[in-house]
């Protein structure tokens, strides 16, 4: 399963994240809000206002801000 994480730097919620997702064993690719303004855009657009943001690549389910609830729910998906 393909994982993203939007971060940006200084973000206490984006360490958090990067940190629950390795303990839980799940890769995942990081990418910058900060570098990319038209991104950081379409997330406002949906709603999405909280750094982190995961964007989940088979079914394009997102969230924003430090949710141990479904990383752990995401933990256990993926482990079967």
């Amino acid at each position: 399963m393909k994982i993203t994480v939007w971060t940006k730097s200084a973000c206490s919620q984006c360490t958090m994240t990067k940190n629950l997702l390795k303990r839980n064993g799940l890769e995942f690719e990081e990418a910058d809000l900060e570098t990319s303004p038209e991104q950081l855009q379409a997330f406002k657009d949906a709603g999405l206002l909280q750094a982190p943001i995961i964007v989940l690549g088979q079914d394009g389910r997102k969230w924003s801000g430090f949710r141990p609830d479904l990383i752990d729910e995401l933990a256990d998906a993926v482990a079967g």
